[in-house]
């Protein structure tokens, strides 16, 4: 194991943002279209930062980038769903990732309890409304409170993975079960 670089007292030496990025990417996640209405218009965006934040309240976090086109659209919102991707949503994951075109064309649309739209044959939508936002450097971070969930729950969801800049699938092989036992995680993961 690499020793980590040593610092001089009262010096911080920079870390570049590639090196960052590809540490990170180093890290699988998941894929999810963040979905919500703006002034009546659609708004859609792929992220890979989603994360769970807390059982009680139900609470889940994402990011969105300053530089984003939508990115002023995106403070307006106060409901907003987060659709979980399957393997088979490439498609849909790159569209709305994309810039410059209607990334909802011919895209259907299902309307969420809440009024935001959802994307069909998700593995999951977690319809949220804010809860709060915290600057966090170039992105913002956006803290939403789960209000509703509409789930497929396929015997064998198949999620869209991201690893290393590119998409992946899980391995057949992943099984295992999380410690539910462990008193450090009295309800599970």
């Amino acid at each position: 194991m690499r020793k980590p670089n040593a610092m001089n007292a009262g010096t911080q030496e920079a870390v570049s943002e590639r090196s960052f990025r590809n540490a990170l990417g180093l890290f699988p996640t998941g894929v999810a279209v963040i979905t919500a209405l703006a002034g009546g218009v659609r708004l859609g965006l792929t992220v890979s930062s989603f994360t769970s934040v807390s059982l009680s309240p139900p609470l889940v976090l994402f990011n969105v980038a300053k530089r984003a086109t939508a990115f002023a659209a995106w403070q307006t919102v106060d409901r907003y769903a987060i659709n979980i991707l399957s393997e088979d949503q490439v498609i849909v994951s790159n569209r709305f990732a994309s810039s410059g075109s209607d990334r909802w064309e011919g895209v259907p649309v299902l309307s969420g309890t809440t009024g935001v739209p959802i994307l069909p044959n998700v593995l999951a939508a977690l319809e949220c409304t804010t809860y709060a936002r915290y600057d966090g450097g170039d992105h913002e971070i956006f803290l939403g409170r789960v209000v509703a969930i509409s789930s497929h729950e396929p015997a064998n969801p198949h999620p869209l993975v991201f690893f290393r800049g590119r998409y992946g699938k899980l391995s057949p092989e992943v099984g295992a079960a999380a410690p539910l036992s462990d008193p450090l995680f009295p309800h599970g993961w």
